[in-house]
């Protein structure tokens, strides 16, 4: 015959189990919410590394925008410049004068001639880093041989997802005249430009030089021009073209920056 006290703890047990098996599964499916959350997230971030990395160009537009419809075949040079924590840095520029910005890579020098009249916040943009050694020892992450032609670099990070930490609006967008009906203006070659997310105001401290004409939509803040030996360095690089024979990606020739320097002409 089972006693009280024999019963009691023959519930109690029977309650102890009940309680671990809902615990287990309780951490099954913690398990996977969990799982399933972590794998959004890589997709959300990875995502986002490739708008930072891209700016979503066309065939024919090469721009971020897909403004003719047509399907992008080559991303633009856009970041995906998420950071925002540090300030603008504060105007210390002559905003009426000229400004040269010097690379030395282990390509050639390339030099390239800004005008801070026209674009005073982005000159200003990289008198600052220039002087906090900001460029220096970093890569040119990105080459595009097709539909858009340009060489993308300054990203600390040299794989597309790296900025200052701020943003600094867009300048000069009328420069290279009115968009066609396709959307685009063309860039030449020899243009120095920012990169963007695709959205306003979201240059950072990424840049691509363009050495050859090319296409984009009028978005993209046109502030230096490179020299002719900068440009030649720059085909030369293209001519080697991408890692893999890609047609968008690391260049085969690796180009870093060893310094950048700013200075007053």
């Amino acid at each position: 015959m089972v006693t009280s006290d024999q019963r009691r703890r023959q519930l109690a047990r029977e309650k102890y189990a009940r309680q671990q098996q809902r615990r287990e599964e309780n951490r099954r499916k913690a398990k996977r919410r969990n799982t399933v959350i972590a794998a959004a997230l890589a997709v959300v971030l990875a995502s986002g590394a490739a708008v930072y990395a891209s700016v979503a160009l066309t065939e024919d537009t090469k721009g971020t925008d897909n403004a003719a419809g047509e399907s992008p075949t080559t991303a633009a040079p856009t970041p995906t410049q998420s950071e925002s924590a540090n300030p603008e840095p504060k105007m210390a520029v002559d905003a009426k004068g000229a400004y040269e910005m010097t690379l030395k890579t282990n390509e050639g020098d390339i030099a390239i001639t800004m005008d801070a009249a026209k674009t005073p916040r982005t000159v200003n943009s990289f008198h600052h880093l220039a002087a906090k050694k900001y460029f220096d020892g970093t890569k040119c992450h990105r080459l595009t041989t097709e539909g858009i032609f340009v060489l993308q670099c300054g990203d600390p990070k040299g794989d597309g997802t790296g900025g200052p930490g701020y943003t600094i609006p867009d300048e000069n967008l009328t420069a290279l005249g009115k968009a066609g009906a396709d959307g685009s203006v063309t860039y030449p070659a020899g243009t120095v430009a920012m990169a963007n997310t695709g959205q306003p105001g979201t240059g950072g401290s990424q840049f691509f030089l363009v050495y050859k004409d090319t296409k984009l939509p009028p978005t993209y803040t046109p502030f230096g021009k490179i020299d002719a030996a900068g440009l030649q360095a720059v085909k030369d690089v293209a001519a080697a073209g991408a890692v893999g024979g890609a047609k968008d990606g690391a260049p085969k020739k690796a180009v870093t920056i060893e310094k950048a320097t700013v200075a007053k002409k």
